[in-house]
């Protein structure tokens, strides 16, 4: 996760430059990172929304420096013109954490030729993103929305479409819960599975740890629950962690 944002919750301002953003990326991929995630807008509850071109600005720089080294970039954002510019940067997959809802989203990634990571969300908009919704079955819902857009982004010519369940966006805890104990019923959709929990509100709730960045293990704990149960995608903020933690847990699992 590389924020280049001033309000992200966990680490908003750390890398808010170019140099000092471009100077993490590459410590992540030191420490193991397959692929970086560059966002100049934090989703955060109460985040401001940024306006297009101070989102480009912000991450422009980056992903052109990042995928100059021949790093996999990704970008997360939730705005087809954002998408555009930094896929254009060198950014080689859109993170839309706006769960693909838009139509030129899709237009965006198929003319590029860019597999999609399509997030849920209750809604789409950034105002209500964090707005909490009762759900009959929360699983069964997120794996019916999931599913209908990643069949929607490959008919429409995107080359794949992971998914991911959004642990945080629009859920109560027992639903974040839910979404991790029955995993594989999204990996049974047959798309590659993405999870990030890390440093979430969840795993403070889960032990008592109220500083975000304090809560790496608690997030690796959980982020190994979810490969157990068919995640191949892990969104994170501490990589050498969670590197070490797989590592190990590959090693003495069945």
């Amino acid at each position: 996760i590389v924020n280049v944002t001033p309000d992200s919750f966990s680490d908003g301002g750390q890398h808010f430059t170019p140099t000092a953003a471009i100077a993490h990326a590459r410590r992540l991929v030191d420490d193991g990172a397959d692929m970086v995630d560059v966002g100049g807008e934090s989703t955060r509850p109460g985040a401001s929304t940024v306006p297009f071109d101070e989102e480009i600005r912000r991450i422009v720089p980056v992903i052109e420096a990042v995928s100059a080294d021949g790093v996999v970039v990704s970008v997360d954002t939730r705005h087809p013109r954002v998408a555009s510019a930094a896929l254009r940067a060198g950014a080689r997959v859109i993170n839309d954490v706006g769960g693909l809802r838009d139509p030129e989203m899709i237009r965006v990634a198929a003319e590029f030729g860019a597999p999609v990571i399509i997030m849920h969300t209750p809604f789409a908009d950034m105002e209500r993103t964090h707005q909490r919704v009762v759900y009959d079955d929360v699983v069964d819902e997120v794996r019916t929305f999931l599913g209908t857009q990643a069949a929607i982004a490959l008919r429409e010519g995107v080359p794949e479409g992971a998914i991911d369940p959004g642990i945080g966006f629009g859920k109560y805890f027992e639903d974040n819960i839910d979404l991790i104990v029955r995993l594989n019923q999204l990996a049974d959709l047959g798309h590659t599975v993405m999870v990030g929990a890390s440093r979430k509100r969840i795993i403070g709730a889960l032990t008592g740890v109220m500083d975000a960045k304090l809560r790496d293990a608690g997030s690796i704990a959980v982020h190994l629950a979810a490969i157990s149960r068919g995640a191949r995608m892990l969104r994170v903020h501490d990589v050498a962690g969670h590197v070490q933690a797989i590592r190990a847990w590959n090693a003495v699992s069945p």
